[in-house]
């Protein structure tokens, strides 16, 4: 390892090193918004911050000092980057397992670790390891054939989601299905896919933990969530009027996945409410879009926690600040000049937090995120609205007050477009 730093002994106040020790290296493999979101809780923290970028011009380059340009997928990439800084952590989960590996035995720590990683980067994997948890999961099935799809559709029924077990990201790699001949150009590809049954839900719910690899753990509150064409568009923290029972249970069964897998660093569950509980969707490990509310809504957001799990620091308290925090998505649309609008909102509600992201347009790419705390979810969930889809140029009314709910899909009611089907 490079520089003085060395990982934390047993008690975190004094563990007999002597000699110099320097403030650590944290290099991010990938160079999207969530690397982006990273440094500054790097810079707070005083420990070294660097990129391995897949351009010169992705998002990130633009807040690190430390840039990298390289292929994410080529080991001796990989290697020549990991012996630069002191410990590996990640912008996305797309790092082949084998140079992942290949790192750890070279003494290169990864966090999270491929044995736990695999379990966000494989569908398959991680609905086998949630049954055998014991957690409740959608039925499901892998499937190489159509006669195999057949067979999984006869017994549980049509329509069926099918989803490509790795790549898949905001929508991508997953279909809703009538018949198995829908998916004969998937299956010509020879490649096992997973096949769920389409659950009946009254919302999308998520939660964040955090865990360190001393085993110190910490939750955030569980959120609603709303998803618009695959993609999270809208948050509320916490969930209004979620069950306090089920709203224990779910932190106490996000607590034993992060355990059971030896997660190190933020871990996101998403989940479907239904009449009898919760259903797991997908796990992420690293900071996730259900987690943006907790930059201006909790004590510690899920950027600073992430690195202060990666390098085995204490965890800080993840307490939310205000009865409500709103976080709304700014997806791209038509409009190309997103500053003026952004001014407006800026002196229309000076209590909204925006956060941009230094991107192109690009319909349905985000470009960034607004939070908003209060009392009120319906208000507070208005007002973000109407500032994330402001500045996008989706809602086109400057002075939205008199507006009036609007929340219904977050808050167990008509659950609109994220009803039709498990997102990938």
């Amino acid at each position: 390892m490079p520089g003085g730093w060395r990982p934390s002994g047993c008690t975190w106040c004094g563990d007999g090193y002597s000699g110099a020790v320097t403030f650590p290296k944290v290099g991010v493999i990938g160079g999207g918004q969530l690397a982006r979101m990273m440094a500054p809780a790097a810079e707070a923290l005083g420990v070294g911050f660097h990129v391995l970028a897949e351009s010169d011009d992705v998002c990130a380059t633009e807040v690190s000092a430390h840039v990298t340009v390289g292929d994410y997928r080529d080991y001796p990439t990989l290697k020549a980057f990991a012996e630069t800084v002191d410990v590996l952590t990640f912008d996305h989960e797309h790092v082949p397992p084998e140079h992942l590996r290949a790192l750890a035995e070279a003494g290169h720590p990864c966090h999270p670790g491929p044995e736990a990683l695999i379990h966000a980067q494989d569908k398959l994997v991680m609905r086998a390891k949630m049954d055998e948890l014991g957690l409740p999961n959608p039925r499901w099935a892998q499937v190489t054939r159509v006669e195999e799809l057949e067979a999984f559709g006869a017994e549980i029924g049509f329509p069926l989601i099918l989803k490509t077990p790795r790549g898949g990201y905001d929508g991508h790699g997953v279909r809703v299905i009538e018949t198995a001949s829908e998916a004969a150009d998937w299956l010509a590809e020879g490649r096992p896919l997973l096949a769920e049954e389409k659950i009946d839900f009254t919302r999308e719910l998520a939660v964040m933990v955090a865990r360190s690899p001393m085993g110190q753990t910490a939750v955030w509150p569980v959120v609603a969530t709303y998803q618009q064409d695959g993609i999270c568009k809208e948050a509320l923290a916490p969930a209004p009027g979620l069950d306090e029972e089920l709203a224990k249970r779910i932190s106490a069964d996000v607590l034993r996945v992060a355990g059971s897998l030896e997660v190190t660093g933020v871990m996101a569950m998403e989940m479907f409410e239904t009449a009898e509980g919760y259903v797991v969707n997908e796990l992420a490990m690293r900071p996730h879009n259900t987690g943006h509310w907790s930059q201006d809504g909790s004590i510690t957001s899920q950027f600073e926690q992430h690195l202060r799990a990666v390098l085995d620091l204490p965890l800080g308290d993840p307490a939310a600040h205000a009865p409500v925090t709103a976080m709304v998505n700014v997806l791209g649309a038509d409009r190309e000049d997103l500053y003026h609008a952004y001014l407006h909102v800026m002196a229309h509600d000076p209590q909204v937090k925006i956060h941009m992201y230094g991107k192109t347009v690009r319909p349905g790419r985000k470009l960034g995120h607004v939070n908003l705390t209060g009392t009120d979810a319906a208000e507070v969930l208005r007002r973000a609205r109407h500032a994330a889809d402001y500045i996008a140029g989706t809602d086109p009314d400057p002075h939205p007050d008199h507006r009036t709910g609007g929340a219904e899909h977050l808050v167990g009611g008509d659950t609109g477009p994220a009803a039709e089907g498990n997102r990938s």
